[in-house]
């Protein structure tokens, strides 16, 4: 009897999403800090536990899927839309 190797399946979807999430995580902390932190502000780069125990990676998964789903509709992500209203109210 052959002994069978499990092998990890990628996919195609989730891999390139994941790393979407982490980056906007990563954006969102920065921002914050940022903003908190003034003229002070050094960019420092986040753990992946600081970002989960923050809520930055659930709020950047919102935000991703939420613009991935509406790419695929063909309509413009939440940040071109605002953009498109700031142009809108000159």
């Amino acid at each position: 009897m052959v002994a069978r190797r499990k092998s990890k399946c990628t996919g195609k979807f989730w891999p390139r999403a994941r790393a979407m999430i982490w980056q906007k995580a990563q954006e969102l902390y920065q921002l914050e800090q940022a903003k908190n932190m003034g003229d002070n502000f050094k960019a420092l780069t986040a753990e992946w536990k600081e970002l989960r125990e923050g809520g930055y990676f659930y709020t950047a998964k919102l935000i991703v899927l939420r613009n991935l789903w509406r790419e695929k509709k063909g309509l413009p992500s939440v940040e071109g839309e605002e953009t498109m209203h700031a142009c809108n109210s000159k």
